[in-house]
């Protein structure tokens, strides 16, 4: 049996570790095959899954729009796979609260009650127990999971969570491969270790790029702050959140080329609202979107600026 993954990713510490959790699961069941994708080419990468029987499709952490990705699915269920959905971003449950989600899943699990990675890890511990089938390579993901859970709904309890996200956003891809053969106590590997060395140089970057180009305006009684920054958005966001309230932080990010939006704790913005607004989505405190259009009004301020000179 062929069992393909697709989850956000591969910088996202929770799309991954969701993925690892599924590939943990099937170790010695199925041949695993784990694509990651951005919000923007998950449709795209739901579309190439050919159809096939007995095959599996674990989609977690993520969520489609378009109609002719619905058709898709469809079509792939038809022909003998078995879908299943985890996800706990707003915007994708209020989609499927809506109606405007439809395919035949042989299961889902959709819950803001939990990061993805969470949700998986227990639906499959379950899966697990009635199958009264053990795997300790599974259960040895405990701290791993609950590092991504922490980290995701930002709650930053779990030592180490926050640390650990930065060596995937650095890492990307190669972080997949880490996780998939980390011991229970989640020891780095050097290939981690080095990028964890890194994330603190890096994050005193962005910080300084960010503070550089920093904006404040004051919508009703909410003060909105702007600013470019060069990677790690939500540690930017969060060291800015304690000095100032009821604020809420737009931080366009020159790596990832995306709007990362977080929340001071005192803010109640529902960010996930905002984000659907500007084509993204998320969660109330944190969520972000594309804006390639953006990139045009970075690229014309920058040729006014060079015209001025040439002239």
């Amino acid at each position: 049996m062929l069992a393909h993954v697709v989850s956000h990713g591969p910088h996202c510490l929770d799309g991954v570790a969701a993925a690892v959790a599924v590939a943990r699961y099937q170790a010695g069941r199925a041949e695993v095959q784990t694509q990651f994708a951005g919000n923007n080419e998950v449709d795209g990468v739901l579309r190439s899954v050919a159809p096939a029987p007995d095959h599996e499709l674990w989609i977690t952490d993520i969520s489609w729009r378009e109609p002719e990705t619905d058709a898709h699915l469809t079509r792939l269920a038809q022909a003998g796979v078995r879908i299943y959905w985890i996800d706990h971003h707003r915007t994708a449950l209020e989609r499927f609260r809506a109606g405007q989600v439809n395919v035949p899943f042989a299961d889902f699990v959709l819950s803001e009650e939990y990061a993805a990675s969470r949700l998986v890890y227990d639906y499959l511990a379950r899966r697990l127990q009635a199958e009264g089938r053990g795997a300790p390579g599974f259960t040895a993901l405990a701290r791993l999971i609950e590092m991504a859970d922490d980290n995701d709904r930002w709650l930053h309890r779990v030592a180490g969570s926050r640390e650990l996200a930065g060596v995937v956003r650095i890492l990307g891809p190669e972080a997949y491969t880490d996780l998939l053969g980390i011991d229970a106590a989640v020891t780095y590997t050097p290939r981690m270790a080095a990028a964890r060395d890194r994330v603190a140089g890096e994050i005193a970057h962005s910080l300084a790029v960010a503070g550089a180009s920093r904006v404040e305006r004051r919508i009703g009684d909410v003060t909105l702050v702007a600013a470019v920054c060069d990677g790690h958005p939500s540690e930017v966001a969060d060291a800015w959140r304690q000095e100032t309230g009821r604020a809420v932080f737009a931080l366009y990010d020159a790596k990832s080329l995306s709007v990362s939006l977080r929340r001071s704790a005192d803010c109640e913005v529902d960010l996930s609202h905002l984000a659907r607004a500007l084509g993204g989505g998320g969660h109330a405190a944190a969520a972000g979107a594309q804006l390639p259009e953006l990139r045009i009004v970075l690229a014309e301020a920058l040729a006014t600026h060079i015209a001025e000179r040439l002239r």
